[in-house]
């Protein structure tokens, strides 16, 4: 008996470590109407985090209990820097603001930069997707932009300051079956932002009003990002003019509710298909000024060695 309350204490404590987080930060609302909004917003990351099984960590509500949220915020990145190798979803649902030289996201008490956030997230060896939601948060891409990490803001600038609606449509997408565009059953980072994208767009069309945000997202660290409306199906076949790497491989790899099959590979196959999908991504972005037999062979070697990882994983067999 006493060894069996042991062992399941052992693994209580040791669940946290191989579990998604997703840490929601509700800022400074300025009025009662926001305030209910963003809230909302967040009760539906936390629902989908729930049906995910991942960790939810909401800073914003509730009484401040003398601590300030900006505090808060960074110990709480402290604390999730070696916290297992699953994914940490940063997600900053409010109101932001550019002086031309700082960009912040707007808390109760002192806000936080784009440069604060990013020296806070530099010990973090865990795959890190950060989705700024807010007004003005484009410069957030230059800042926070790098390699193997997820960047997502509402805006392309510092200058679009008015309030911004991809927060909403990204949290009702994050979960949404008719977001799954390749039909694996599960959503994607991408296929959410794709999802939120179009219905952000809708929204400004169906009102005749000119469209105040303009999202983008990056994965590939160039700090440029790219807009949703680039994007065919799943692949960006748009391309900046220095011939940047497209964006996206990355944000696909990233489900918060993932299918059967997902949930089935252990994380060490999960990251090695991971790194195998990445490679095939970047050979066919090189395709054009690859000989055409040169291409081909390399891209079956990386099929076969996916398809192995799928095979040795269903059956319960590792490397």
């Amino acid at each position: 008996m006493l060894a069996l309350l042991a062992t399941t204490l052992c693994l209580a404590l040791a669940e946290p470590a191989d579990r998604t987080s997703v840490l929601v930060v509700v800022g400074a609302p300025g009025t009662p109407e926001y305030g209910a909004e963003f809230r909302r917003w967040a009760e539906l990351w936390r629902t989908a985090a729930k049906k995910g099984g991942a960790e939810s960590i909401t800073i914003g509500e509730g009484e401040t209990s003398g601590a300030e949220d900006r505090d808060t915020l960074h110990n709480t990145l402290i604390d999730k820097a070696t916290a297992g190798r699953e994914p940490l979803w940063v997600v900053l649902i409010g109101h932001g603001t550019f002086d031309g030289h700082d960009a912040k996201f707007n808390l109760r008490g002192p806000d936080v930069t784009a440069a604060e956030l990013a020296e806070w997230l530099k010990p973090i060896k865990r795959p890190i997707a950060i989705l700024n939601c807010a007004s003005a948060s484009g410069p957030f891409i230059n800042v926070l932009s790098a390699e193997g990490r997820v960047v997502v803001t509402a805006t392309r600038s510092g200058d679009e300051q008015n309030f911004a609606r991809l927060g909403q449509y990204l949290a009702e997408s994050i979960a949404d079956p008719a977001a799954d565009l390749d039909k694996d059953g599960q959503v994607s980072l991408l296929e959410a932002f794709l999802m939120a994208g179009g219905r952000t767009d809708e929204f400004y069309k169906s009102k005749a009003r000119l469209a105040t945000e303009h999202a983008l997202l990056d994965d590939n660290g160039d700090r440029l990002g790219t807009p949703a409306d680039w994007f065919r199906g799943i692949h960006a076949t748009k391309r900046v003019k220095n011939g940047a790497a497209p964006d996206g491989a990355r944000a696909h790899q990233l489900h918060l509710i993932r299918n059967d099959r997902e949930r089935s590979m252990p994380p060490e196959a999960r990251e090695h298909r991971d790194r195998l999908e990445r490679a095939a991504a970047d050979l066919r972005a090189k395709k054009d000024k690859l000989p055409e037999n040169e291409y081909y062979e390399q891209l079956e070697t990386i099929m076969v060695e996916i398809a192995r990882l799928y095979r040795d994983s269903s059956s319960g067999h590792g490397h």
